[in-house]
């Protein structure tokens, strides 16, 4: 693990995602999630439904991806936009650690402000009955592993990562994803929920994949992101040693 992890540009790294900007809407997005939590939960009480409804309609659908867009994008498209990533490859690191390094980040980042707030909205609004907190954070964090990993790539292959990144998130997993129903079963936000479905009791959160669906392509799609990013990178390097 040491061998695919360089401490230096993990520290880089986080610096880049937590600057001012960044975290100011990192923290927005589980911020307005919470409150949207309490204020329906002082308004309505405990309800499985409207918890599945707040959790699954914005938290999965709008806040995983767009923190995810954040922390994937951000993580080395800057340095790509600003030419300064041409230093970064100039040092002695692998380029698979690199790439790497800056996915573990990208994910502690998404996880820490998707996963969580999550977790904490779920038992906010039903006190986590039937598991639906445990079950739609287990979702957030897996699908912040392959959100980071997809992001992460579009950082490296184009320059307007972030609008498409924003297209993914919003025009497909949101929109054609509400509408229909082959779509969502392309979408990162349902492999996940497969997961959801299997942790939570009862039939409040359900997915349209199966479970061993669900896990394969959510492997698949990250490991393959991730090899091509790093492919991308070495494409990259040569082409500024040119």
């Amino acid at each position: 693990m040491s061998s695919l992890y360089h401490p230096t540009v993990a520290r880089l790294t986080y610096r880049a995602l937590l600057g001012r900007r960044r975290a100011l809407i990192l923290f927005t997005l589980p911020g307005l999630l919470l409150l949207i939590s309490v204020a329906v939960r002082l308004l309505t009480g405990s309800d499985d439904g409207t918890a599945d409804a707040i959790l699954g309609g914005f938290a999965m659908a709008t806040m995983v991806p767009l923190i995810g867009v954040i922390a994937g994008t951000g993580a080395i498209g800057p340095e790509i936009d600003d030419g300064s990533v041409i230093y970064l490859l100039a040092k002695p690191v692998k380029r698979p650690t690199i790439i790497v390094t800056k996915l573990i980040v990208a994910i502690g980042v998404t996880v820490a402000f998707s996963a969580i707030p999550t977790l904490l909205a779920g038992f906010v609004l039903n006190g986590n009955a039937n598991q639906v907190a445990v079950g739609y954070a287990v979702a957030a964090a897996v699908a912040s592993v392959a959100y980071s990993a997809v992001f992460l790539l579009l950082g490296t292959v184009t320059r307007h990562a972030v609008i498409a990144g924003l297209v993914y998130a919003l025009v497909w997993e949101t929109f054609f994803g509400s509408l229909v129903a082959g779509a969502r079963k392309l979408s990162v936000q349902q492999w996940a929920l497969a997961l959801a479905q299997k942790v939570a009791d009862g039939d409040v959160i359900t997915s349209d994949v199966g479970l061993a669906t669900g896990v394969i392509l959510l492997l698949a799609v990250t490991v393959a992101a991730t090899w091509y990013a790093g492919r991308k990178l070495r494409t990259l390097t040569l082409a500024g040693e040119e």
